[in-house]
């Protein structure tokens, strides 16, 4: 059955149900209230009747039926009451409605309290059926009680009333439940357009599709509503807080858990913010934030979502690493590819034996190098690297130099190879970049020196480009910056710098002495693990 249908059944029965209830109480209370009162009435009416002179002065003649019957008729219509009848202390009547009872014997058996000298009242079965009778005693000249006054009402009279109120409470009732009824049908199309013709099932399943996705996606996500009050946190979030997996922070005031937040800005402005940084807690991250808007495009919250930048640094060097390695073996084989046109045309040329020196020649330098490289810097990783910066090099006509001073057998296990990577690579892309661009550098030449002696891993490129003024030299770590032309600059430097940061160690520059620069990077041997502070 659809929600639209069960929301108007149950709203229409509950209706149906309460005015019932109301029904029956109301006629519960109007059937008390109207005895009550005819109750009232009957016994004003006998206690007046009892109080006049003439009855009780009736009493003392030969027949006081002959005063009391025409007295009593004549008041009984005035008052509209069904009878008003009067007996002596034996119960002899001496007036009655119908005259043929007259001077017989009352019913109902409730006079012995009022010949005690009290005014009550009654509901008995008397000669004329059911009533409900008021009764007071006459007193005679001593105060003495020497007769009653019964004056009733048939309940049947007092029924047929509360039909005609129960007529006009039926009439209301039904229209109630009509209005009822409409406004039943306008509630459930309501809820239904709130929640966008959905069935309770459906919620049910994208609610919790919505909770596995958030919990699948590697960034945190929390959203606040217009009052600044948080509505929804992934455990990510909870993660990066540094609180437990089932702490439940909804309802509390986003300034309470993150002070740093510009969730309030979304929400004033409307606008959207990306790539934002910030401090979560105790991580740096890169935010995103958007506004949350209903059918109206009015601003009701605000969500936003972030991840550390140690994460994004970490997918940036990946994909760095591998750009290197292709860029290393494009170069090697347009390198070799030019080689070999220069051997085949010696051959060709029949000049077997400058073909033979060249080939000789070549196969000495990447010989020697890989040799030098495998027995001094034994990291397959750092030599593979290494090589592909020297083919990279022979491309781009710069002499990249390895010190032949250089070594780098001595490389802690746990420090991070694709930090090291990044630091190496960059920086050696930086100073080729650099001697390329200056045009006063007739040789172009890069030297790199890697020692691991002592506690520290010390790490030197030098190039003989141009060098760093001293107003760009404070600015060449931020992200973004550069003093090259082009676009996507600023990376490089930026990404050496979080590096070794995240090594513990520094990075130095001076002016190098053939009028370039000198970067020098130390790195702590006993260094952490980056990955902790991801």
């Amino acid at each position: 059955m659809r929600l639209q249908t069960k929301l108007i059944l149950i709203i229409c029965s509950l209706l149906f149900l309460v005015i019932s209830l109301l029904w029956a109480v109301f006629q519960y209370m109007l059937v008390n209230a109207l005895e009550e009162q005819t109750g009232i009435r009957a016994l004003a009416v006998a206690e007046a009747f009892a109080a006049m002179p003439e009855v009780s002065k009736a009493f003392l003649d030969s027949d006081p039926s002959k005063v009391i019957q025409p007295l009593a008729e004549t008041v009984r219509v005035k008052t509209g009451a069904e009878y008003i009848v009067v007996g002596n202390r034996e119960g002899i009547r001496y007036s009655h409605p119908i005259t043929d009872r007259i001077g017989k014997e009352m019913v109902g058996g409730d006079n012995g309290p009022v010949l005690e000298g009290q005014s009550i009242v009654s509901e008995a079965i008397g000669s004329l059926g059911l009533s409900l009778r008021g009764k007071a005693p006459i007193r005679g000249n001593n105060d003495e009680v020497i007769g009653i006054v019964s004056v009733g009402y048939l309940m049947n009279e007092i029924e047929k009333l509360d039909d005609n109120y129960e007529e006009e409470v039926m009439l209301i009732s039904i229209a109630a439940l009509i209005i009822g009824s409409g406004g039943a049908i306008m509630i459930s199309r309501g809820v239904r357009r709130s929640i966008h013709g959905l069935e309770p099932e459906q919620i049910g399943m994208l609610y919790m599709e919505k909770q596995a996705i958030l919990e699948s996606i590697r960034e945190g996500i929390l959203a606040i509503n217009s009052q600044g009050s948080i509505t929804m946190a992934n455990k990510q979030t909870l993660r990066m807080l540094g609180l437990p997996e089932d702490t439940d922070i909804t309802g509390r005031l986003i300034d309470e858990v993150v002070p740093t937040t510009r969730l309030h800005e979304v929400i004033l402005t409307g606008n959207s913010q990306f790539d934002h940084e910030m401090i979560f807690g105790e991580h740096e991250v890169i935010a995103n934030r958007v506004p949350i808007m209903d059918e109206h495009k009015q601003v009701i919250g605000a969500v936003s979502s972030f991840r550390s930048k140690s994460e994004l640094y970490r997918l940036a060097e990946e994909l760095s690493q591998v750009t290197r390695f292709a860029e290393g073996l494009r170069a090697q084989t347009h390198e070799y590819s030019n080689k070999l046109y220069v051997i085949s045309g010696l051959i060709q040329l029949e000049s077997y034996q400058e073909a033979i020196e060249m080939i000789t020649r070549e196969s000495d330098v990447h010989q020697n190098l890989i040799q030098f490289i495998m027995r001094e810097i034994p990291d397959p990783v750092i030599g593979g690297l290494l090589i592909g910066k020297y083919n990279r090099a022979q491309e781009l006509k710069v002499i990249l130099e390895i010190d032949s001073e250089s070594t780098f057998q001595d490389v802690p296990a746990t420090l991070n190879r694709d930090m090291l990577v990044t630091i190496i690579g960059n920086l050696t892309d930086n100073a080729m970049e650099a001697v390329i661009e200056c045009e006063q550098a007739v040789e172009k030449k890069v030297k790199l020196f890697l020692t691991d002696a002592g506690n520290d891993l010390i790490i030197e490129c030098e190039d003989n480009g141009c060098g760093i003024s001293e107003e760009v030299a404070s600015r060449i770590y931020e992200k973004g910056y550069s003093s090259k032309k082009g676009e996507r600059r600023g990376i490089g430097l930026a990404l050496v710098r979080h590096a070794v940061d995240k090594l513990g160690g520094y990075i130095t520059h001076h002016p190098s002495e053939h009028g370039g620069t000198v970067f020098t990077v130390v790195l702590p041997k006993m260094s952490k693990d980056p990955k902790e502070d991801a």
